[in-house]
Formats: C-alpha cells, sequence, structure tokens
C-alpha cells in the first residue's frame, strides 16, 4: 500500500514537495503531545534515526525495506518484510524521508497528509491521515 505514484519513465524526479503550515502544525502538535524526540525536516515531515545504515539511496534507486505503516491512534493499516519498490513511484514522505538513511538503517517517519496520501480515501486509510511509518532498508539496488 505503499506505492502511490507511478513514474513509467524512468527519469530520476526532483522531490521538491513541502506539507502546508497547517499540517506540520498539526503534526508538531501530535509530536509534542505524545513527548516524542523526532527532528523536524524544512520539507514538513519529521523522523527518528534509529540505525543509519551505510550506502545511502537516491530517490533514484530501487530499495528493498521492511516496514509498518500505522496511524496516530496505534492501529496498523499495512506492513510487510523485504519488499522491493522503486523509490521514486512512492508517496513522498518516502521519497523524502528514506535516503536519510543507508543500508542496514532503520527510521520512524511521521508523515503529515500531503506527504502521505493526501486528502482522498486510500484504501483503508481516510483522507487527510496523519502516517507513522517505520521503516528498515535492507538493500539499495
Amino acid at each position: 500500500m505503499s506505492c502511490k505514484k507511478d513514474n513509467s519513465n524512468n527519469n530520476c524526479p526532483t522531490v521538491t514537495v513541502t506539507a502546508p503550515a497547517s499540517e506540520v502544525e498539526t503534526l508538531r502538535n501530535y509530536i509534542t503531545d505524545n513527548n516524542i524526540t523526532a527532528t523536524e525536516d524544512s520539507r514538513g515531515f519529521f523522523y527518528q534515526i534509529h540505525s543509519p545504515g551505510t550506502d545511502k539511496p537516491t530517490v533514484c534507486n530501487t530499495v528493498t525495506v521492511n516496514y509498518a505503516g500505522k496511524f496516530t491512534n496505534g492501529t496498523q493499516f499495512d506492513a510487510a518484510s523485504n519488499v522491493t519498490f522503486q523509490l521514486s513511484r512512492l508517496v513522498i514522505g518516502w521519497q523524502e524521508g528514506i535516503p536519510l538513511i543507508g543500508t542496514g538503517g532503520s527510521i520512524t517517519l511521521y508523515l503529515p497528509p500531503s506527504l502521505g496520501y493526501g486528502s482522498a480515501d486510500y484504501g483503508d486509510i481516510p483522507g487527510n491521515s496523519i502516517l507513522i511509518f517505520d521503516i528498515s532498508l535492507t538493500a539499495v539496488n
């Protein structure tokens, strides 16, 4: 379920999306209210690097990951192990967040709606949801 975009060409996109201030403020309040120690990225998401890893990917790479996605109420909506994705085809928050770690690294991403699935419902994910992803990067292909 973490795939969103389909760039059928092989051009490497430049990620330039920044979340609106209102979404960032809502996410910042969640982080503060829950005493979470996370780094705020200038693009509007928050993250915790648990292990930095080596050999960081770019948005042009294919990556293999283990991940779990949950809502702010703790309900898990998706998880998978040893799955491979073209990073440029994933939600913007993954395109921006996964390159912060390398192979063997792990990160928790806190994504505002515009860097996740946006304002429309996406499967079991309601529109305008803040999403939390625990991601381990096992390979950069």
